[in-house]
């Protein structure tokens, strides 16, 4: 007789409700469900930590962040890995381009764009973050989440949305809604945490936040879905990350109770059933990663000091990087 676990939320990618449980507890310590779904291997929260629309519009960014609005260090955080990820996606944008951020925060990457002669565009459902973007950067930016967002049809050369994927409630609702508003040969770009990484503590992997957690394949098979064709993807230096590019394709015909990836459940799971604690402290990370973040800390101090506002220090940052590039190319 085969035991099948109570499903409070069918698998997204799916609709499967046969599921493994991968863990109890979130990275707090508090109680979280995270499941597995045994046909295809995608992840998730079930049941729901939290109601999402309230979550994102007022506590997120107070609870992850402490603050209402950005402050001094995070800005600086922002826009270094703003810059990071012009670099993935720069060889799109040689020409400039109009370019939907959905997830868009602070602002400093759609500033970044902006600085560079593109024509920006934002979603952002936290207030606090979004209202200071707009004031800060005099960027135009919706203030509400992507579902709820209207979307003009063959709008965008290029949308991004770095690290929002996993905390919407519909992902899968979520891409279907931004496809059409791609133009004929425009690129989605998306980033989302690996569920295969290992270079976390593993107490580290599950968090109320994190609503989905993807591998590639799973990734892909959400998007090929809803009609996203999948051009390539890259993973992080140390796995943690995975940035994939899709254009438009042809929605699947087929009923999504049809969709498998024979595999994915078992080399998942396993992956993270044996990133044990004891595996994860005999390596070299979490003592690298304990260094990096001291030395972080005090470089930040330097950094963000000496300048009237957060503006200022972008424009710093920006334009010492950007002469560097332009340096770079003339060589």
């Amino acid at each position: 007789m085969t035991l099948h676990l109570p499903c409070s939320v069918p698998c997204n990618l799916c609709g499967g409700t046969d599921i493994a449980v991968l863990s109890n507890r979130s990275r707090s310590g508090k109680s979280l469900r995270t499941v597995i779904c045994k046909a295809c291997g995608l992840v998730w929260s079930d049941p729901r930590p939290y109601a999402p629309k309230p979550f994102y519009e007022e506590a997120y960014r107070v609870a992850y962040k402490g603050t209402c609005h950005p402050k001094p260090k995070h800005v600086l955080r922002a826009g270094k890995v703003a810059l990071s990820r012009f670099e993935k996606i720069g060889c799109f944008l040689s020409e400039p381009k109009k370019i939907l951020d959905v997830g868009s925060g602070g602002g400093e990457f759609l500033y970044l764009l902006k600085l560079l002669g593109h024509d920006v565009y934002g979603i952002e459902p936290n207030r606090g973050y979004a209202a200071y973007a707009i004031q800060e950067y005099d960027l135009t930016i919706e203030v509400g989440l992507v579902q709820e967002v209207p979307l003009p049809v063959d709008a965008f050369d290029v949308i991004t949305m770095w690290h929002v994927l996993e905390h919407t409630e519909d992902p899968s609702a979520v891409l279907a809604r931004l496809r059409p508003a791609l133009r004929t040969g425009g690129i989605l770009v998306v980033e989302v945490p690996n569920i295969e990484a290992t270079c976390q503590s593993p107490k580290s992997t599950f968090h109320e936040a994190h609503l989905y957690h993807f591998n590639a394949a799973t990734l892909g098979a959400l998007a090929a879905r809803v009609g996203l064709r999948e051009t390539s993807h890259t993973l992080s230096n140390d796995g943690g990350n995975i940035t994939m590019f899709f254009e438009q394709g042809v929605p699947q015909a087929n009923d999504p109770a049809g969709i498998r990836i024979p595999g994915n459940y078992e080399r998942v799971s396993s992956i993270v059933w044996n990133h044990t604690a004891l595996r994860h402290y005999l390596t070299p990370r979490p003592y690298a990663r304990a260094w990096k973040r001291m030395l972080r800390s005090l470089s930040e101090k330097c950094e963000t000091s000496g300048f009237a506002g957060a503006k200022a220090m972008l424009d710093s940052l920006y334009s010492r990087a950007l002469r560097q590039q332009r340096s770079g190319i003339a060589q």
